[in-house]
């Protein structure tokens, strides 16, 4: 979240920012509560130092007077529960109408909508096809790649299995990233598909209530995480870091769950929308400064790209605008891959998405730093980054490298995890 003296000394540049957000807070309210509860601090405080002067002349008081001061003292304990009561009562509201409070946004980020964000470069080539190419749903029934019907008997709409070489692509992909991610200097974690409600609210998400897009348990605190940035940023919650130790870069191994609500009838033919899928994250901490941060943040962005260049994979990188950013990011970069099945002659779709979050989930989450030279402690910056997102970068594998015999080539740089070049219908052995 944003500080709150920072939204009460920039009111106008918090508004402003929300609208071009296409958020609706009530700062104004925000800032009024603020200035409530600091009077019922300021009485608090007096109505002690009253009870306190009260209670210091018991002991020497006449027994004429004693009565009345005792009395005067109940009144003044009464008042001050009174007092404390009505501060919580604010503080909540407060609270309610703080966590709303967007990020600040970059200044060169667009402005806009989803159709709002800006390309910034186009990297590899689209494969052409001397036949009509098929959309990775099509191509997985030819080879018995991925199982519709048995995902949906045993969860419901939105669940599939992965079959035969589908299994050993999405386990290459995972080896892929972890592989170069190690070499990256990032330390590697799998890391649990749960989580406490307050970590995700830290993170940036809504556990609860209608809108959300997160599967909760019953009658515990513990929600199925969307993304391993929930648990890896959670992974420091309260903690205080050391200045010098600054980056921390951890990558996670996870199962995502999404309950993606609404989301029917939008791109939601086979694997690119679904309930569960299984992703490589990135995760940074860095020092409490722009510079700091923007480092890593290219870094991540390098990375992702790297990644999909050694697959062999067009894509274009986009600056994504204001009213698509999510709460918590100050600017986001999102890798869009060239699935050439998708849509009416093939269009771009998100694989990976890098964020910086400044201070905002540092804030949230209680993680902050020190060093030798500055007194007392400050909020870190975290940042996050898809390395590869399985199911949608076997979307991008299959329709891109699919060939005229209805077969699939394995990007080199996989075919040492996948055991074979070529997947072709009817191979289940290596080499088949």
């Amino acid at each position: 979240m944003l500080d709150l003296q920072f939204i009460c000394d920039n009111r106008d540049a918090v508004m402003k920012n929300c609208q071009a957000r296409g958020l609706t807070v009530d700062v104004d309210a925000l800032i009024s509560l603020r200035e409530e509860r600091n009077k019922l601090n300021t009485a608090g405080d007096e109505l002690r130092r009253q009870q306190n002067e009260t209670s210091s002349k018991i002991p020497k008081a006449s027994a004429e007077d004693r009565p009345t001061l005792i009395e005067q003292g109940k009144q003044f304990k009464q008042q001050i529960v009174e007092n404390e009561s009505a501060q919580k009562e604010i503080e909540a509201r407060m609270r309610e109408l703080h966590v709303q409070v967007p990020n600040m946004t970059h200044p060169d980020a667009p402005v806009g909508g989803e159709d709002d964000a800006s390309e910034i470069h186009l990297r590899g080539s689209k494969p052409n096809f001397d036949f009509e190419p098929l959309d990775h749903v099509d191509l997985a029934e030819k080879l018995d790649l991925i199982d519709f019907e048995a995902g949906s008997r045993v969860a419901g709409h939105g669940f599939y299995y992965l079959k035969n070489d589908a299994v050993m692509l999405e386990m290459a992909l995972v080896q892929f990233a972890l592989t170069k991610l190690r070499s990256k200097g990032f330390t590697l974690y799998t890391t649990p598909d749960l989580a406490r409600d307050t970590v995700l609210e830290g993170i940036g998400f809504n556990p609860r209530g209608d809108e959300t897009q997160i599967y909760s348990v019953a009658e515990t605190d513990l929600s199925l995480v969307a993304t391993a940035e929930i648990t890896l940023g959670g992974a420091l919650k309260d903690q205080i870091l050391d200045l010098k130790d600054l980056p921390l870069k951890f990558a996670g191994l996870s199962h995502c769950f999404r309950t993606e609500a609404g989301a029917h009838g939008r791109a939601t033919r086979g694997i690119y929308r679904v309930h569960q899928f299984t992703k490589v994250e990135m995760f940074a901490f860095t020092a409490p400064d722009s510079d700091a941060s923007n480092a890593v943040h290219q870094e991540i962005v390098d990375i992702e790209e790297e990644i999909f260049q050694e697959l062999g994979i067009h894509y274009r990188l986009i600056d994504t605008a204001t009213g698509d950013l999510g709460a918590p990011a100050y600017r986001k970069f999102d890798l869009e891959a060239w699935m050439p099945g998708r849509g009416d002659g093939g269009t771009y779709g998100e694989v990976t998405s890098a964020s910086n979050c400044t201070d905002f989930q540092a804030r949230r989450l209680g993680i902050r730093c020190r060093s030798a030279e500055k007194k007392g402690t400050q909020f870190v910056h975290t940042l996050n980054g898809t390395a590869i997102s399985c199911a949608r970068a076997i979307i991008a594998i299959l329709e891109n490298y699919q060939q005229a015999d209805g077969s699939v080539k394995v990007p080199e740089v996989l075919q040492r995890w996948v055991g074979r070049d070529v997947i072709s219908a009817g191979a289940i052995s290596p080499g088949g």
